[in-house]
């Protein structure tokens, strides 16, 4: 086969503030930097969905015709001239080359400036310039809000089934065994979706526990035969949207199996909807236990920074864990990273061992948070150039900018030049801080930090403190969800909060 590839990620906060421009795609941010033609070949190393995608299908001769990849990190809208530009390539790339399938490695949850459904409307003109017949395949996110219009234009659509995302290269092979297998048999598979009624909180969504966990392993167990793919998306709980929310959905050979194994899962989640509710910290009382349950352990306690998650859509440069672990005087502890590119500029000017005195984070108006004055060691200078190691995004090289690690009392801060979610220790060693040697850890992530730092983590606790992503859906003001969606597990319905509004 000829087969046409492309890439564009972007996970929409529509309650964030800063946008995606085109720039943001170009840098990459805490994904690979923008690559067109046969540079996206060099992804097959990296694990994303396309790296699977390439490795498998290289590996069976097929010719492959890259176009463009392009991800930016998590924020508020795609600005309409990224969004065009992105899209306009491979649309013009769609239409100047002769393939005979389309393979896209797409989010699920990108809504642009004019735009909700980034990736509907993509497929959607793909499939008006490709007519009815030759396939699209397409893997998804696992936080991917999937929409009719995606459903209706794409032949094959597969998320992935871990978060942390262990699995993104493992569902590019997948996105390329569904596609042969479509090509093999000439004709379309049966495609069966159902939505769910209840949003989900981001962090109760990680495989790695109960009830995600169960969901998938008997999402993968009923995959039999007449069964092509079965897939899952929570979805991404922070994009208003009518079609905002967690859908099941799978394709096959047999309609009727396809349908029985659609509504089993359907059942079962609906069932235990009470125990996709999450607990949740006070700042000072997650530095408190944190403390307590550091004393006579080996390893560091890792506390998540939740609401502050630049994977999500957050600032990163909140300072309400910062001022807990101040005020609570916590020994051995470090916390990262804070997106301070002025901070970091003065550190670097300043030089190693200097006193700073300077204005830290909390520049971005959130409610609760303001500016941390304070006076800091520098500790350690870098150029924020390094690599990924751990599970996710393993071999991925990473740009940070000038970064800092700032020390105030026997706290360490590790401040960068661009944004980018603590999902891998390298983060930290970027800066001079070795985690594993630590008390507390304070991680700006909410669950994608798991994959890496579970490992060394003697606990795990999860904080609210002030930041743009609420870790209850219930908190955002949402305006746009489908009439009837309950907006947290056991939650009121959406229409019943605009009757009270």
């Amino acid at each position: 086969m000829r087969i046409l590839i492309a890439g564009f990620q972007h996970e929409t906060n529509t309650f964030a503030r800063s946008k995606a421009a085109y720039e943001n795609f170009v840098l990459g941010e805490y994904f690979p930097a923008l690559s067109r033609g046969a540079d996206v070949l060099t992804l097959r190393t990296v694990n994303i969905p396309i790296g699977g995608f390439i490795n498998k299908m290289e590996s069976k001769g097929h010719q492959l015709i890259p176009i463009i990849w392009a991800g930016a990190s998590p924020s508020a809208h795609v600005t309409e001239a990224a969004y065009e530009r992105i899209a306009g390539e491979i649309i013009a790339a769609a239409k100047a080359n002769d393939f005979d399938a389309i393979y896209l490695d797409l989010h699920g949850a990108m809504v642009a400036e004019h735009i909700d459904d980034g990736e509907g409307e993509l497929l959607a003109r793909l499939r008006h310039v490709v007519g009815p017949h030759r396939p699209i395949v397409a893997s998804l996110d696992l936080h991917a809000n999937v929409t009719d219009k995606m459903l209706k234009n794409a032949d094959g659509l597969v998320a992935f089934r871990t978060y942390p995302h262990v699995d993104m290269a493992q569902t590019g092979e997948r996105a390329a065994v569904m596609l042969e297998e479509l090509i093999s048999n000439g004709k379309k598979l049966h495609g069966v979706s159902r939505r769910l009624p209840f949003l989900i909180p981001i962090n109760s969504m990680s495989t790695l526990f109960e009830p995600a966990r169960s969901v998938y392993q008997q999402l993968s167990s009923l995959e039999r035969e007449t069964i092509v793919s079965l897939s899952f998306a929570p979805g991404f709980p922070a994009a208003d949207f009518a079609e905002c929310g967690p859908v099941l959905w799978g394709y096959g050979l047999d309609n009727r199996a396809i349908e029985k194994a659609i509504d089993r899962l359907f059942e079962d989640i609906v069932a235990r909807e009470l125990e996709w509710t999450v607990q949740f910290w006070g700042p000072k009382e997650a530095v408190r236990e944190a403390q307590r349950l550091s004393i006579n352990a080996t390893r560091p306690v890792v506390i998540a920074d939740t609401q502050d998650n630049p994977g999500a859509g957050g600032s990163s440069d909140t300072m309400g864990m910062l001022r807990a672990l101040i005020d609570c005087r916590a020994k051995q502890a470090a916390i990262g990273l804070i997106y301070d590119p002025q901070a970091a500029a003065a550190a670097h000017r300043a030089g190693v061992g200097k006193q700073i005195t300077l204005t830290l984070g909390g520049q971005s108006g959130i409610t609760g948070d303001t500016p941390l004055r304070a006076t800091f060691r520098v500790e350690y200078l870098s150029d924020g150039s390094g690599q990924f190691d751990g599970p996710m995004l393993h071999g991925m090289k990473i740009e940070l900018g000038p970064v800092a690690c700032l020390k105030i009392d026997d706290i360490r801060v590790v401040v960068s030049s661009l944004k980018a979610q603590m999902i891998d220790r390298n983060l930290y060693r970027i800066a001079g801080v070795q985690p594993e040697n630590m008390k507390i850890l304070v991680n700006k992530s909410s669950v994608h930090f798991r994959a890496d730092f579970e490992p060394i983590a003697e606990a795990i606790l999860i904080a609210k403190a002030p930041g743009m992503l609420f870790a209850d859906p219930v908190e955002f003001a949402w305006t746009r969800l489908t009439p009837g969606i309950r907006i947290s597990p056991g939650g009121i319905a959406f229409e019943s909060l605009c009757s009270v509004g």
